[in-house]
C-alpha cells in the first residue's frame, strides 16, 4: 500500500504533468466511431405507464421490452422492409438492417451524403421508406437531398431541390393512400448541439426561408406547411384523411390536420402539447396502428394516444427514444430507434402498413 506521503508526491506529479503536456484532442469523426453490438436481451430501465384500461388493447399487460443491439450513436428512421427493421444511426454516418432474430447488418456507408463529419452533429441519413418500385427512399441530411437506393444499394438523387433552391434537412416522409410522398425538411443540418450558438434558420448556407412539410406528387413538389418552426414526425390516419406531424421544439407539440384530395392540408389544430415535460426526448417520430391510435415520441418515450386526443399510456425507455416503425409478417411489433439502441416491444393491435413496404 502506498503511504500518504508518496501518494501526495505522485498526485502532485500526476497534476504537473497534466498542467505541463498538451491536451490529447477527442476524435469524433463518423471514421473512427466503434461497432455497435447486436444482442437480444431484456430492456434494463424499460417500462409501460398505463394511463388507460383501452391500453390493453393495444398492449398486453405483463408485455416485456427488449433490446436489440446497443453502441449506436443516435439512432433513427426506421422502417420495415423484406423482413427487417432498416434503420439510420444519424451522427455515425451509417444505415443498418436487423432481423427479428437479431442479425445486425451495416448496409450503406456514408449514409448522409459526405464521407465523414463530426459524430457530434446530425448530419448523416435519417428516414426510410420504401417506394412504389419497391427500392428505397433514404433522406440524407448533408446531401440536403432524398436519395433512391436499389436493390444493388446503388445511389441516384431523387429530391433535392424546392423552388430551385436546396433542400434544408429531409428528415421523415411517409406516402399516403394515392400514391403522393409527404415529408419534413427541418433546419437541424445547420444546428450546432456541441455549443448551442447560432441560429439554424440564419445559418449560412441554408437557402429555404422556412421549414416546411412538402407533398410530392406526378413530379410536382408544394410546400403544404410552412408555418411549423420544427416540423419533423409525420402520420397519416387509417382512412388517409388526417395527418400529424411533430414539431419537435419552441414548443414541443403535436398538430393534427384535415387532408384534401389534392394532398393539401387545412384546419390546423394542436393536438398534443408537451412543453411543460422536461424530461429527455422530444416530438419526433409519429405513427398510427390500425384503431387509428397515435404512437408518438416525445419527453420521457413513446406516448400513445387514442384519435380523441386521450392519452392512453406511454413506453418509458432509458434512451432517448426519437422513432419507432411497425414491423413484423402482421405488423405487430414496434421497434424504436432510440439513441444508442434498437428496442422492440409486440402488440396486440396491428400497425398500419406503410403504403409500398414489401
Amino acid at each position: 500500500m502506498k503511504s500518504p506521503i508518496a501518494a501526495a508526491l505522485c498526485g502532485a506529479a500526476v497534476l504537473a504533468l497534466s498542467a505541463t503536456a498538451p491536451a490529447i484532442a477527442q476524435n469524433y469523426s463518423t471514421t473512427a466511431l466503434t461497432a455497435p453490438k447486436a444482442g437480444i436481451a431484456p430492456a434494463q430501465g424499460a417500462s409501460i405507464r398505463r394511463a388507460d384500461a383501452a391500453l390493453d388493447k393495444l398492449i398486453a399487460p405483463n408485455t416485456r421490452i427488449e433490446r436489440l443491439a446497443t453502441g449506436f450513436v443516435f439512432t433513427e428512421g426506421p422502417a420495415w422492409h423484406r423482413g427487417e427493421l432498416w434503420f439510420s444511426d444519424l451522427r455515425a454516418n451509417k444505415i443498418y438492417s436487423i432481423t427479428p432474430q437479431g442479425k445486425l447488418t451495416m448496409q450503406l456507408d456514408r449514409a448522409g451524403g459526405v464521407a465523414s463529419f463530426d459524430s457530434r452533429y446530425f448530419r448523416g441519413s435519417n428516414g426510410i421508406v420504401t417506394a412504389p418500385d419497391g427500392s428505397l427512399l433514404v433522406a440524407q441530411h448533408s446531401g440536403h437531398r432524398i436519395i433512391k437506393v436499389d436493390d444493388k444499394m446503388q445511389v441516384t438523387s431523387f429530391l433535392d431541390k424546392f423552388e430551385g433552391k436546396a433542400l434544408s434537412s429531409p428528415n421523415d416522409m411517409v406516402y399516403a393512400q394515392d400514391g403522393g410522398l409527404y415529408f419534413s425538411d427541418p433546419p437541424y443540418f445547420y444546428a450546432d448541439p456541441v455549443t448551442g450558438k447560432g441560429d439554424p434558420d440564419k445559418a449560412p448556407g441554408k437557402t429555404q426561408a422556412t421549414n416546411n412539410v412538402y407533398h410530392y406528387k406526378n413530379g410536382k413538389l408544394t410546400a403544404v406547411i410552412r408555418d411549423l418552426p420544427r416540423p419533423n414526425g409525420i402520420g397519416l390516419s387509417p382512412d388517409g384523411k388526417t395527418m400529424y406531424v411533430a414539431n419537435t421544439e419552441n414548443p414541443k407539440t403535436l398538430w393534427r390536420y384535415d387532408v384534401r384530395p389534392d394532398g393539401t392540408v387545412t384546419n390546423k389544430r394542436q393536438f398534443a402539447n408537451w412543453n411543460s415535460d422536461s424530461r429527455v426526448g422530444l416530438p419526433d417520430g409519429v405513427k398510427v396502428d390500425t384503431a387509428g391510435n397515435i404512437y408518438a415520441s416525445g419527453p420521457g418515450g413513446i406516448r400513445i394516444l387514442n384519435p380523441q386526443g386521450k392519452e392512453l399510456g406511454q413506453i418509458l425507455l432509458p434512451d432517448d427514444a426519437a422513432n419507432m416503425a411497425f414491423g413484423g409478417a402482421d405488423m405487430k411489433t414496434l421497434y424504436i430507434t432510440a439513441s444508442s439502441a434498437i428496442y422492440r416491444i409486440d402488440l396486440a393491435t396491428a400497425g398500419m402498413k406503410p403504403m409500398y413496404s414489401r
